[in-house]
């Protein structure tokens, strides 16, 4: 199964990078997101992809200007996630031949960004929006447009936010905080890598 459950590593230290990344991966999930408000993230993103780029997809999050592209993709990032979505951010992001996941909320910021390019939509914060808003948005969006919650998904909730029509899930602060140990993180990805296979199964 390819877990659709994204690990935001906000925070995160360069020297915890591949402990982390290793524990995620032991746990199932292959797509973490370093944030570039973290500290050195362009060397925390290098050493995962380095040490794992055949088994784990690494990218940055909290991108708001396309000059900052190269760099993620010099140091081997895949993907790029803006809290908000800015057309200009879209178009470069794919002219550089990499992933986007712009940030949304409305229906017009869904349908915009769709338009511009957009890879997948990063429904954000999607404790506000919640299982409800997500259910409406996915009534009138195309099929083929995915929807990843981000903000406040649990593993109480995740089910929930799964039955609205969430493809995918950003997992920040419930998955990693600075500091935590690889083993700790392991810990809290299993719990999340279970919840996502339950849904899977009810769904099949």
């Amino acid at each position: 199964m390819t877990s659709t459950i994204f690990a935001i590593l906000r925070g995160i230290r360069p020297e915890e990078a591949e402990p982390v990344a290793a524990a995620l991966r032991d746990a199932g999930i292959t797509r973490l997101e370093v944030p570039l408000n973290s500290p050195q993230p362009l060397q925390s993103i290098a050493r995962i992809a380095r040490a794992f780029g055949d088994e784990l997809t690494v990218g940055a999050g909290t991108v708001l200007e396309p000059a900052q592209f190269a760099e993620i993709a010099d140091a081997g990032g895949t993907f790029i996630v803006s809290p908000n979505f800015d057309a200009e951010v879209v178009f470069a992001t794919r002219r550089a031949g990499l992933v986007s996941f712009p940030g949304v909320f409305t229906a017009t910021e869904c349908f915009a960004a769709s338009k511009a390019g957009a890879s997948a939509l990063k429904l954000f914060p999607a404790s506000i929006l919640g299982p409800a808003g997500i259910k409406a948005l996915r009534a009138v969006l195309p099929a083929d447009v995915a929807l990843v919650a981000v903000g406040g998904v649990s593993v109480h909730n995740l089910a929930e936010f799964a039955a609205a029509g969430a493809d995918g899930f950003g997992i920040g602060g419930e998955l990693f905080r600075p500091g935590d140990r690889p083993e700790e993180v392991h810990r809290k990805a299993r719990a999340f890598a279970e919840a996502e296979a339950a849904t899977k199964q009810d769904a099949a």
